[in-house]
């Protein structure tokens, strides 16, 4: 920190607040009031789930399609880029740099990052320079009133030494307000692009879903040719004919519910990526287009509360609290202000720098808090409070935190054995429905047969996209659930998003 010094006239002024100056350096360099913030230590905490419970992949839970999970593999920075999807990298690209949530977060940053700058200037001395021109009347005795103009200019140098250090421990809570806006920001920038890739995923399941519907509406259509022309032969009855046109009916039925949603999924990724539903984006995605990763990381539990966004937002809203209950004792405690003035006051302005004309002032004081009523006192315990409440909130992330990357892990291993039984279950259903067709064609069998195995095919080929689009989304959700890399991300793309605030804990010295 720099102290600019007025000069004076003589020497002994310019001693006395020189001597002043260095006593408030050296009372600056102690501690500050208040707790010194330490970081909460990481849970002791080996596994994510349970000793009993068969972890995700392993051979007798993960079935030919499984999904290998690796300790302590790192996560890319752009993680969405393993689905291997052209238009959904370009996506995500357009949504991080036009998405009003993202913008609004990295101006939020901008805005704590000021305030922070704003504080640290109370640690300096203030300067202010004043030039007043008057106009004055003075009775001269018996020649009457002598007129007559002053102008007056002057230097004023204030200063406040923060002895206690409340002035640090105000700038320490900006500096992690700071920190918590940027840790925001990089909650708003995954919570973004997770959303991005499940919007994709589920439209790309609404397009197979679809698709199974218009499947079972062809083959309906088909079904229906065949009775009729078996009724024409006199082979079947009318009943069967009535039976399958309700059928076909209540399969055309469930196509508009289901383009609704589609229209609607598209309208999402719209907004998601800043632009309005008639400026919709031009990628159209399928579950064919998006390849599931066979190889995913999983962090060691350890670093999980240096990963997560929401985790370290939490410690920083803790150490801000922190700082306020070093402010609040430091409110109870003397308070020392040093100022000073150098100026002139001359008729003319071109005599200002004259002799004689110039003036200069020392002051110092000392304010110490006697009676408030008990409002200091009770101020510093509400803010120890609001310090306990901010690390109840903390441990409660935490928990959230571990609890999601195990419901994830569950979520894999389970929706893996799905998919694989949706498989077989789809591949059969289609075997006999062939069958069936044929045998009807045939006249080896009746109607209604035909008609619960096109039933039984429909579903299972729903339930087989559905279980698909499941397993990417728990993709998603691990990357997610696991801080989403964003320390990895190259040089040019964290700028983009903003960087963060150093923070230094402990005794603060003077700057």
């Amino acid at each position: 920190m720099e102290v600019t010094v007025t000069t004076f006239p003589d020497k002994r002024p310019r001693s006395r607040f020189l001597a002043a100056v260095a006593f408030s350096a050296i009372a600056i360099a102690g501690c500050a009031a208040g707790p010194d913030f330490k970081r909460p230590a990481a849970p002791q905490v080996g596994r994510y789930l349970p000793e009993a419970t068969t972890e995700p992949g392993s051979a007798d839970s993960s079935g030919a399609d499984a999904q290998r999970l690796v300790d302590d593999m790192d996560i890319p920075g752009q993680w969405w880029a393993l689905f291997q999807s052209q238009p959904l990298d370009e996506l995500i690209a357009r949504a991080l740099a036009a998405n009003p949530d993202l913008e609004a977060a990295q101006a939020a940053l901008r805005g704590a990052r000021e305030m922070f700058l704003a504080g640290q200037g109370a640690l300096a001395p203030s300067v202010d320079a004043s030039f007043q021109p008057t106009r004055q009347s003075t009775q001269a005795g018996s020649e009457g009133a002598a007129i007559y103009t002053l102008h007056t200019a002057q230097v004023s140098v204030g200063f406040s030494p923060d002895i206690f250090g409340g002035v640090r421990r105000g700038i320490e809570s900006l500096q992690a307000q700071a920190d918590l806006q940027r840790f925001q920001l990089e909650a708003a920038y995954l919570s973004l692009t997770a959303n991005v890739v499940n919007a994709a995923i589920q439209e790309a399941s609404l397009r197979g879903q679809i698709e199974a519907t218009r499947e079972s509406v062809e083959i309906g259509s088909k079904l229906l040719e065949i009775l009729r022309r078996q009724h024409r032969l006199g082979h079947s009855a009318a009943a069967d004919i009535a039976l399958q046109e309700a059928a076909l009916a209540q399969a055309q039925a469930t196509l508009p519910p289901l383009e609704k949603q589609l229209a609607q999924q598209r309208n999402l990724l719209s907004a998601l990526a800043g632009r309005f539903p008639g400026e919709g984006p031009a990628a159209r995605f399928d579950l064919s287009s998006l390849q599931l990763p066979q190889t995913l990381p999983l962090s060691l539990p350890s670093k999980l509360v240096e990963q997560r966004p929401d985790i370290r937002a939490a410690e920083e809203t803790l150490h801000a609290a922190s700082a306020q209950v070093g402010v609040a004792a430091a409110n109870r405690l003397p308070n020392i202000t040093l100022s000073a003035s150098l100026g002139g006051s001359a008729s003319t302005i071109g005599q200002l720098l004259g002799a004689g004309s110039g003036f200069w002032m020392l002051a110092g004081g000392l304010a110490q808090p006697v009676f408030r009523g008990g409002a200091l006192l009770h101020q510093e315990r509400a803010a120890q409070a609001a310090y306990e409440q901010a690390a109840a909130q903390y441990r409660g992330t935490v928990l959230s935190a571990f609890r999601e990357v195990a419901d994830t892990l569950h979520a894999i291993r389970a929706d893996t054995g799905a998919f694989n039984a949706a498989q077989t279950a789809e591949r059969a259903a289609a075997k006999s429905l062939a069958i069936a067709k044929r045998q009807l064609d045939l006249g080896d069998i009746g109607y209604l047969t035909v008609l619960l195995a096109r039933q039984s095919y429909l579903q299972a080929k729903v339930n087989r996209v559905q279980a698909q689009a499941n397993r990417l989304t728990d993709t998603v959700a691990l990357f997610q659930a696991l801080g989403g890399g964003w320390w990895n991300r190259s040089a040019t793309a964290a700028s983009a998003v903003g960087k963060g605030v150093s923070t230094d804990t402990g005794c603060l010295g003077m700057v």
